[in-house]
């Protein structure tokens, strides 16, 4: 099977044609705003504490640095596929120029179980703040036996609704809820500097302790499974896993790469978006970790079970009040990381679409220059899945899956330097190809963290889109297309 390779020169070319061309409205403020749009979110209002509780203790700032390292490194690649392929997609369309077809449908693939399980999960866990701040027990009812959960679709259709009605619209409602969020993440660090204890950070990293049920078997992450350890709790094995969970709370800040096509200046302006966004909220998450381990002792925060959240943190302290104020912060921060995912995921498929890897039809923009179709099936269908299905423990899901592209991007800067010297890039990451390697070895050590089970579950989606693949997406390629007409 030969593999076919779509040029960088033509994966630029196809972005002007006239049916299927998107309006560039954004500057790299709206991309560092789309980017801590999506990237605070759930990660600081709720995993934090619940992995500083059950997994790491006190030492889960360093797991932040050791997950903020692996987003960093892989920034820095990312970037520089942006400014040199200003076209939507992100990792998909980088991947077909240095991979051909076959991996940037994998990745593609890849990309859409990312952003559609993480839009739902983030969906229902508005939800559930909504019912939080206004004292109604969360946004869920019950018909014919089915238990819906209409405060999940609410938010899904708010969010297709003006990301149809255009980007930019998108991104000045995105800058608004924003500053709301992050206000009440300053307002956390500075209140509760005031209650730290320094004896609650001894032990900073608490001995070992076999984890509890479910800590076995595929429920073990794959590293101890394959080294013969018990899966534990805290010690060293806690801290790893404990980053490759946290994980979570960066995701997001790839999503600047899909939106490069619509960028006024994308050599100079997605470099800037990607790398402010992720040191922005890399610098707000070590500061929350840290003042929440020093506000309560990491075993209240365990007692707390797998509800325990910032808000607990004050609670135990009797700042009451504040609880209220950090759920509206919640509500308001899982809104703009539903909006920013939901349209990362429109962006994959509208390039998938264009390229005749999916129906061509899906790729039609509208008066505003978005892909309205796409959009409204992708709110759709987001809205079903977090409306009736239960989501359970699907967010390692999301983490495998964005780490999986990052190891793609990060190989493929490799790969293009030596293929096309010649391009311009309007960014260059340093240190190539040692940076990238480096990128890939922490990705796939954080991928190893991850349980046996997460990664079942990935092999089995792959698996789903490879059959996919050569049942529709080869056959319908544009790009096969177009070289069969030239062999004639």
């Amino acid at each position: 099977m030969a593999r076919r390779t779509k040029s960088v020169e033509q994966s630029i070319a196809d972005t002007d044609e006239p049916d299927t061309r998107l309006r560039k409205d954004l500057n790299w403020w709206d991309l560092t705003v789309f980017g801590v749009s999506v990237v605070i979110g759930a990660g600081i209002f709720t995993i934090t504490a619940s992995t500083a509780g059950n997994i790491t203790g006190p030492a889960i700032s360093i797991s932040f640095v050791l997950a903020a390292t692996a987003c960093g490194l892989a920034a820095l690649c990312y970037a520089e596929f942006a400014s040199t392929v200003p076209v939507a997609g992100s990792a998909y369309t980088f991947s077909y120029a240095t991979f051909g077809e076959f991996v940037a449908w994998i990745i593609g693939w890849d990309l859409i179980l990312e952003f559609a399980v993480a839009a739902a999960v983030v969906a229902k866990g508005w939800s559930s703040y909504l019912g939080t701040v206004f004292n109604f027990g969360g946004g869920t009812a019950e018909l014919a036996g089915l238990q819906l959960d209409w405060g999940a679709l609410l938010i899904i259709a708010f969010v297709t609704t003006i990301l149809a009605l255009g980007t930019k619209l998108s991104a000045g409602v995105s800058l608004v809820i924003t500053l709301i969020k992050l206000a009440v993440v300053l307002l956390v660090v500075a209140v509760g500097a005031f209650y730290i204890k320094a004896a609650n950070y001894t032990p900073f990293i608490p001995p070992a302790e076999a984890a509890g049920e479910g800590g076995s078997g595929t429920e073990q992450s794959l590293f101890s499974l394959i080294t013969g350890a018990e899966g534990s709790n805290y010690g060293w094995y806690g801290l790893l896993a404990g980053a490759s969970i946290v994980f979570f709370a960066f995701i997001g800040f790839d999503i600047v790469a899909t939106t490069a096509e619509e960028t006024k200046n994308p050599q100079r302006d997605v470099a800037r978006g990607i790398l402010a966004s992720l040191a922005i909220v890399t610098v707000l998450y070590i500061a929350v970790s840290v003042v929440l381990t020093g506000m309560v002792r990491y075993t209240e925060l365990r007692d707390a079970g797998e509800d325990a959240n910032l808000a607990t943190a004050f609670a135990l302290n009797g700042v009451d009040w504040a609880a209220k104020v950090i759920s509206i912060g919640a509500l308001a921060g899982l809104t703009t990381v539903v909006i920013v995912l939901v349209l990362g995921q429109t962006r994959v498929l509208f390039a998938m679409s264009r390229d005749g890897l999916l129906p061509r039809s899906l790729a039609r923009t509208g008066a505003k220059g978005t892909p309205v179709r796409i959009t409204l099936i992708v709110g759709v269908l987001v809205a079903i899945t977090a409306t009736v299905f239960p989501i359970g423990k699907l967010e390692e899901m999301v983490n495998i899956g964005t780490l999986f592209a990052f190891v793609m991007v990060s190989a493929g800067v490799i790969v293009l330097r030596r293929t096309r010297p010649d391009l311009e890039r309007g960014f260059r990451a340093p240190g190539v190809p040692l940076l990238p390697i480096a990128a890939i070895v922490a990705c796939v050590w954080l991928m190893l963290n991850l349980t046996a089970l997460t990664w079942i579950r990935f092999l089995i989606w792959m698996a789903i889109g490879i059959a996919i693949y050569f049942l529709y997406s080869r056959r319908n390629s544009v790009l096969g297309r177009r070289e069969a007409a030239e062999a004639r």
